[in-house]
């Protein structure tokens, strides 16, 4: 497929002002086939899935065929789902960003249908809705389809599956005949085809095919987190593998923001790229990265189209991608030119099903890996400045360092052992003092589990009307730790006893003091501890 910049497409200036804005510069495979055909007044079906920039190659030419004078309704476009319906009229306000006299209406089932009411009334010149509901106000004659001149159905495939073809094929047939129909869809079972045969013109099909991931050479983890947990367990994997450069991808603005400030306050040489920043910031803090100065760029996808450095060791997905092929263009940013690379995603709850359509549309696999511990990092860190130690010995001349030891421990009351266990310490900063405090908290003596684990107490049990599936949920949901790894539950009628792995046990019993269960506070200490 041809690479094609939209500046090449005969589009106004302000959709390619906002498709500049997007930071989008050239278009997708099926943009490249999709607009063109959809300009010329064509009817179209076009088989292709979420992550392949579909959105876009239909709402493009919608925007650009809209009077913007004229305050009727000129096009519809229908979803199988109010979350699709927001997503895509989200996605027309940022295209639609610099045309004026512009409304986009999206309309569904949920939302109070009186204020749907009051802005069509207002003139909308777009609707993006769930059939359901663009029945409902048709029903009520509050919406009139007289001037519509473009109809997209969007994951056709999918609107059929949950029952909408009666719907569909009655907004058709309100709609004007002469209208331009276009069908996007990412399977094309025959009720999708007999559509098509019915209420479409001479229509132009284009098929096509997902790219599949090409960088094999990037090791690729996840992690199962709890919302407030994150950005420590991004902390302790910038701290395991110490990466010399790093991007972190956030979905929102904000979240880099907010992001940017929490590690720079833990001492990280972090900063934040998104669309909101002036251009002469966005170089400031791009030089400051590829010179080194900043060891970590926290982006979301938009800002970071168009970075391109070498020594990038880890991408750290904060938030998981909203799209999969936005998945492959964030990991893509590490394992350049031959090098090793890594990826890491933080998962929340049932994020982890976005994340096994990204595995099947990557045709990859993502591991789930455990938490580290304080220890696990202290650990790491420790060994690789052993390593760089071992280097120095055999490579350097340090004949003149230990005759200045050796002055210093004659007659000392300490050895060279215990100067080199400071300097060691010295040299992982606060991880050493953090390791101790760590290693204090998880010493917890026998509390009669089985090899690895902790025995935990629990002061909830039968009779407060608590089941071991209760106790197994607030755990695993509240601390990110996967429900599968935590051991045996023996329920009392007043109490509990849970077993959890030894690594997790500090996080369990610091998360869960200000979780209530059933609506219950409870009490969550190491059983039989000596």
């Amino acid at each position: 497929m041809e690479v094609k910049r939209f500046e090449e497409m005969e589009l106004s200036s302000f959709i390619l002002r906002a498709v500049e804005e997007m930071g989008f510069e050239e278009m997708s495979p099926i943009q490249v086939k999709a607009i063109p055909v959809i300009l010329e007044g064509k009817d179209v079906v076009g088989q292709a899935q979420t992550g392949t920039g579909k959105t876009a190659a239909f709402g493009i030419p919608l925007l650009q065929k809209i009077n913007t004078k004229e305050r009727s309704l000129q096009a519809l476009v229908l979803c199988p789902t109010r979350e699709l319906a927001i997503q895509v009229a989200e996605e027309f306000r940022k295209l639609a960003l610099f045309m004026h006299g512009i409304k986009i209406l999206p309309v569904y089932g949920g939302q109070e249908i009186s204020k749907q009411i009051r802005s069509l009334k207002s003139g909308v010149q777009i609707i993006i809705g769930t059939p359901g509901r663009v029945m409902d106000h048709m029903r009520r004659k509050t919406v009139k389809f007289d001037n519509i001149n473009m109809v997209v159905l969007d994951e056709a495939d999918e609107m059929l599956n949950m029952g909408f073809r009666e719907d569909i094929e009655t907004i058709l047939k309100e709609t004007p005949a002469e209208r331009q129909t276009v069908l996007f869809s990412a399977t094309m079972p025959g009720p999708i085809l007999e559509i098509a045969r019915t209420y479409q013109k001479n229509a132009e099909m284009i098929r096509m095919v997902k790219k599949e991931l090409t960088v094999p050479k990037i090791e690729q983890f996840y992690y199962e987190v709890s919302p407030k947990n994150k950005e420590e367990v991004l902390s302790r994997l910038i701290d395991m593998y110490n990466p010399k450069l790093s991007l972190v991808f956030c979905n929102t603005k904000k979240q880099v923001d907010e992001l940017t400030e929490a590690l720079q306050g833990r001492g990280y040489f972090a900063e934040g790229l998104h669309g909101d920043l002036k251009q002469m910031q966005r170089d400031r803090v791009m030089n400051s990265f590829r010179n080194g100065r900043t060891e970590i760029l926290v982006a979301t996808d938009v800002a970071a189209r168009g970075i391109d450095v070498d020594d990038v060791e880890a991408v750290f997905n904060y938030d998981v991608p909203q799209d999969d092929e936005y998945y492959v263009h964030r990991i893509g940013r590490t394992g350049r030119a031959g090098r090793q690379g890594r990826a890491f995603t933080l998962i929340v709850g049932k994020e982890v099903y976005k994340l096994r359509d990204i595995m099947a549309y990557c045709k990859t696999k993502i591991k789930l890996q455990p938490i580290p511990s304080i220890n696990d990092v202290t650990a790491v860190k420790a060994e690789k400045i052993l390593d760089r130690v071992h280097t120095m010995i055999q490579n350097e001349d340090l004949t003149k360092i230990i005759d200045l030891i050796e002055d210093r421990i004659n007659g000392a009351s300490y050895t060279s052992l215990d100067i080199a266990a400071a300097f060691l310490k010295m040299a992982m900063g606060d991880d050493g003092s953090k390791a101790e405090e760590g290693k204090a908290f998880e010493d917890f003596g026998d509390t009669g589990a089985e090899a690895g684990m902790v025995r935990l107490f629990v002061n909830l049990g039968k009779k407060q009307n608590v089941r071991p599936g209760d106790i197994l949920g607030a755990i695993a949901g509240e601390t990110g730790m996967p429900g599968k790894l935590i051991g045996s539950i023996d329920m009392y009628d007043k109490y509990t006893f849970v077993e959890v792995p030894r690594e997790y046990a500090s996080d369990v019993i610091q998360t869960m003091k200000t979780v209530k269960i059933k609506g219950k506070s409870i009490n969550i200490e190491p059983a039989n501890r000596k």
